[in-house]
């Protein structure tokens, strides 16, 4: 009788725990993980839009506090066309206001700033636009990003 009960309580604080993970990220739909579709930068008058989904990938994990991303090429041949960058850090999410800090990143110079961005989610696609400024490589530019969740 015992074991039954151990089960009945094992499954039990399973249910509660999938319950507040499914609360958590309705409060939040920000957790997941998203994979970067395109990129717009515009910067002194000129827009570059960069396709993700040929050549290169993208993506940001985002949990309750923190979020990463990893970026490379596809061409998986060490020459001048490698590509490749990571980073990560804390966020604040208010209202559609998601402002990152970039506590870690491979081009130590993005290090230590706070990128605010408007956030807006329709189904599994999430845009995030804002400016990017990092004095000390002489960025000032306007960032629109365009993700698709990954399903699990």
């Amino acid at each position: 009788m015992k074991q039954v009960n151990w089960l009945f309580a094992i499954v039990v604080i399973g249910f509660l725990t999938a319950c507040e993970t499914n609360k958590t990220a309705q409060a939040n739909p920000l957790i997941g993980t998203w994979q970067l579709q395109t990129g717009t930068l515009v910067e002194k008058g000129d827009t570059t839009i960069t396709d993700y989904t040929t050549g290169k990938k993208f993506i940001k994990v985002i949990n309750g506090s923190h979020f990463t991303f990893l970026s490379h090429d596809l061409n998986k041949v060490a020459d001048s066309t490698s590509y490749f960058s990571a980073g990560g850090g804390s966020y604040k999410l208010k209202d559609s206001t998601y402002t990152e800090h970039l506590e870690f990143c491979s081009d130590r110079a993005w290090e230590g700033h706070d990128f605010p961005f408007t956030i807006t989610i329709s189904g599994d696609t999430l845009v995030q636009r804002g400016v990017e400024i990092v004095e000390s490589k002489g960025i000032n530019r306007l960032n629109i990003e365009r993700y698709v969740r990954i399903k699990e």
